[in-house]
């Protein structure tokens, strides 16, 4: 169901990504970013998903190259690509006459944060759920040991297993993360930024959310801790919550 309105968008190095606009008579957008090996029918994208139709405001969902059912080996994917993308197609499926609300799930926050300068004028709204930007430096390559950071720069790839997943860490995608720090900038945009963070989450700790609230220097800014909350925030109170968040923005908007 969640695919029979999906399409394909070409980028200008002829990746293939895949994604589903609801286009509906509203001023407002929201824009959903998945995480890192995430894809866009998880159950958040699909909640908010809903939530749009529902409140009949435009949606737009996606999945970066090598993720999902869009084109690309994922290997060969890193922050800047997977940010021009989502920047290529933002551009073209939305008019700039658009008021844009970015939701970030994970690294889809540090994604969405590298397109504030872009879409600065027509951002109105930012909510990140379990928020990891520059989590590549500060969550693996100054955890890993020796030997792992060694594989790395040699065989320029580690598996590296995390439960369940194997996730492919190249050399590529951990430099081309330090090229993409966003912790030390300002973001002095005068809108709401809601962070969603689970007291429980095993990937991400606290402190990253409230990173970012260091830099949105002039933001409305609202931290939600989540007690028993995982990184996946994905039951069902927690996707109540973060639509009763995204409906206050919404509503705010419409005021305004």
């Amino acid at each position: 169901m969640t695919y029979k309105r999906s399409k394909y968008f070409t980028t200008s190095s002829k990746r293939k990504i895949k994604y589903l606009f609801i286009k509906k008579n509203s001023k407002i957008a929201v824009v959903f970013f998945h995480g890192f090996m995430s894809n866009m029918v998880g159950a958040k994208p699909i909640a908010i998903q809903k939530f749009c139709r529902k409140q009949k405001l435009n949606f737009l969902k996606f999945e970066y190259s090598g993720h999902g059912k869009s084109t690309g080996n994922f290997i060969k994917g890193n922050i800047s690509k997977w940010t021009n993308e989502a920047k290529q197609l933002i551009k073209s499926k939305i008019k700039n006459n658009k008021n844009l609300i970015f939701i970030g799930s994970s690294m889809g926050s540090w994604i969405a944060l590298n397109l504030f300068p872009f879409f600065k004028k027509q951002i109105k709204g930012f909510i990140g759920i379990s928020s990891a930007p520059e989590f590549l430096e500060d969550l693996m390559w100054k955890k890993f040991n020796k030997k792992i950071k060694k594989t790395i720069l040699t065989k320029k790839i580690y598996h590296l297993e995390r439960g369940e997943y194997t996730y492919p860490i190249t050399k590529q995608l951990i430099f081309d993360g330090r090229k993409n720090k966003i912790l030390n900038n300002t973001i002095n945009l005068k809108i709401p930024v809601v962070l969603f963070h689970g007291l429980n989450d095993e990937v991400v700790p606290l402190k990253v959310s409230k990173k970012i609230f260091q830099i949105c220097k002039k933001s409305q800014k609202k931290l939600i801790k989540i007690k028993n909350g995982n990184h996946s925030l994905s039951r069902k109170s927690d996707l109540k919550r973060i639509c009763t968040e995204l409906s206050r923005i919404v509503k705010n908007q419409i005021v305004n």
